[in-house]
């Protein structure tokens, strides 16, 4: 299950409205218009599509865009959830057989856990399941480096282009030092696309790149948490061994939830026997 992750929107607007509120600052509101100039804004967008479609397949640019919806998702999995999922998955396996678990998987939606599972249920060796486990993960890695690849390019080439975008603005403010009244309008184009082109690079793409690389570890260390729950479940360990097995991947704010929830739970047994 995911939800959205609002940091992100929220990061770029809010980025977008300090640039804003500094122009307001000194110009007023009327400012504004004075920072909006068509021609810069195509050199800056049309030159990095250009430089992207060049760069990279067609395949690779429409991966981009799956990839790039996952900085406005979050996922909902968590480690605790996950620890409890695997001590009852563990559980029942001790108790009824590996056979016992599919009843359990109607619940579970992570297709990753599934497969894990299902591997166990099926007698594979706990080395084999390591390793076709493992292969996913290198090639899940693969997938989202690919796609956030054009985002990271994204961030290199709009500065780029606007230098480009400066240098065309002063060739032809020189050619026109004999129109003062032709100065100014060339000078903008000039200055404003360095500054569409940093804008972007450093408020959108490169935000955007590195929230995805963050996302894409994140993913990786859960999956290997679930790597070593399933081998746990399928070689029968012990419950509460798996469990403090598991638990060396929490945090240290995640472990003292963990220890209020077991001293809550003592204290409600010692209190239904009293």
């Amino acid at each position: 299950m995911t939800k959205k992750d609002i940091l992100t929107p929220v990061g770029i607007t809010v980025g977008f409205a300090m640039v804003m509120f500094g122009i307001m600052a000194n110009a007023g509101f009327g400012g504004i218009t004075s920072f909006i100039q068509a021609s810069s804004i195509i050199i800056v967008l049309g030159g990095l599509v250009a430089a992207i479609l060049v760069n990279f397949n067609v395949s690779e640019v429409k991966l981009t865009f799956r990839v790039t919806k996952e900085a406005f998702k979050e996922s909902e999995m968590n480690l605790r959830e996950l620890i409890t999922l695997f001590v009852t998955l563990s559980e029942r396996a001790r108790r009824e057989g590996l056979l016992a678990l599919e009843a359990e998987l109607e619940e579970v939606e992570d297709p990753f856990i599934k497969k894990g599972i299902l591997l166990a249920v099926d007698g594979i060796e706990p080395e084999v399941i390591n390793d076709i486990m493992k292969a996913e993960i290198v090639a899940v890695e693969e997938r989202h480096q690919r796609g956030r690849a054009i985002i990271e390019k994204a961030g290199e080439y709009a500065p780029a282009w606007g230098m480009i975008g400066t240098l065309i603005g002063l060739v032809l403010m020189l050619q026109s030092l004999s129109n003062p009244e032709a100065l100014g309008p060339q000078m903008a184009v000039a200055l404003l696309t360095t500054f569409y082109g940093t804008l972007l690079a450093n408020l959108v793409f490169t935000p955007l790149a590195g929230k995805l690389e963050n996302k894409t570890y994140r993913e990786i260390f859960i999956k290997q948490v679930i790597i070593e729950g399933v081998i746990g479940v399928q070689s029968g360990q012990n419950p509460k061994i798996l469990e403090e097995k598991l638990s060396a991947f929490l945090s240290e704010e995640d472990k003292k939830v963990v220890e209020e929830e077991q001293q809550e739970d003592s204290l409600g047994e010692t209190a239904n026997e009293a």
